[in-house]
């Protein structure tokens, strides 16, 4: 399937909003992506189809140089097809390049997405017990640490 990340902005909220109400049992509002939109502290990346699908996006705060991967979300007729993959690979350069490490939280049932982190450097470095109260389930919290030089280096593809 060909692809393209571009800067998320005002034209894909209904994609996205419509997509967080799918996929979560707690979604987004439009308001929350909006305002995530026009914050700079904030960077939105959308994924396109070949004919402009919006097939996911992701989000990454960053405050000086600690950042933190809010979220990748992926319409589901479209995963298992590496575009959560070059998100978070996208976010992994940015953190190469600015940050001294990225961390994120994850369900600790999401075995896709912590294999994913794993694989591409991320340390689980803790635990935050029953995190997610609709389910009483924990959180695993992964770092890539950046200025250690423990997480490894994402080239483009």
């Amino acid at each position: 399937m060909k692809y393209q990340l571009v800067p998320m902005d005002r034209s894909h909220l209904p994609a996205a909003v419509r997509l967080e109400r799918q996929v979560f049992s707690r979604p987004w509002s439009a308001r929350i992506l909006e305002d995530a939109l026009y914050n700079p502290q904030v960077s939105l990346v959308a994924a396109q189809g070949a004919q402009g699908e919006f097939l996911g996006y992701g989000m990454v705060s960053a405050v000086l140089d600690e950042g933190c991967l809010e979220k990748i979300v992926v319409d589901p007729q479209y995963r298992r097809q590496g575009v959560a993959e070059e998100i978070l690979k996208a976010f992994l350069r940015f953190g190469w390049a600015h940050l001294a490490f990225l961390t994120l939280e994850v369900r600790e049932s999401n075995a896709p997405a912590i294999a994913l982190y794993q694989k591409l450097g991320f340390q689980e470095v803790g635990r935050r017990k029953n995190y997610y109260t609709d389910l009483s389930e924990d959180a695993l919290l992964f770092t890539a640490d950046f200025s250690a030089g423990k997480a490894q280096e994402v080239q483009p593809c």
